[in-house]
């Protein structure tokens, strides 16, 4: 695009940044659960990569902030990085397990089969995998009357669905909601 004529969209989405006052629980959990490492830290932040982006994760313990809520409230609900076969996502998964790092919450949302984690001060992020080949895919089933019954998804049992995986039944069939037949 030139000056004269700008793209209305952003190209892509660089990082996303929280404010912390457990830096290094923080960092740890992310190199831990991304397979990220730190690009640059100290005292105060820690920039996070797991590819080749500058910093994928900004962590700022710039002051002493204040707690949470309890209460749920408007705004931030999660973040989601996406894995490339569903075979992944439940490597990864297992993996976690090992670590001791469990997820609060398994859903097969149709067009994605998401597994959400809460990292050290209970931020959501959704680990995912793409059930549809591509985007018009993806947008055909959405515009589905399943999908308009139930745009969240069903809970799945991850271990039951890594059995099945490890049985051989493929990852297309395994990541078909079951209310979309």
């Amino acid at each position: 695009m030139s000056l004269l004529q700008p793209s209305p969209s952003p190209r892509r989405m660089a990082h996303i940044a929280l404010r912390t006052n457990r830096l290094q629980a923080m960092t740890q959990w992310y190199c831990k659960v991304l397979g990220a490492h730190v690009a640059y830290g100290s005292g105060k932040v820690a920039f996070l990569t797991y590819d080749d982006e500058h910093h994928r994760i900004a962590l700022l313990a710039l002051d002493d902030y204040p707690q949470r809520p309890q209460q749920v409230t408007e705004g931030y609900f999660h973040t989601a990085f996406a894995y490339g076969s569903l075979g992944d996502l439940l490597g990864t998964y297992k993996r976690l397990q090992g670590l001791g790092i469990e997820p609060h919450r398994t859903i097969n949302h149709g067009p994605t089969v998401s597994l959400y984690y809460l990292d050290p001060d209970g931020n959501q992020i959704e680990l995912q995998v793409d059930s549809f080949p591509d985007a018009e895919a993806t947008n055909a089933w959405m515009r589905s009357e399943a999908f308009s019954r139930n745009p969240i998804g069903i809970e799945f049992d991850a271990e039951e669905m890594l059995a099945k995986l490890r049985a051989g039944v493929p990852e297309v069939e395994l990541m078909r909601r079951p209310d979309s037949v």
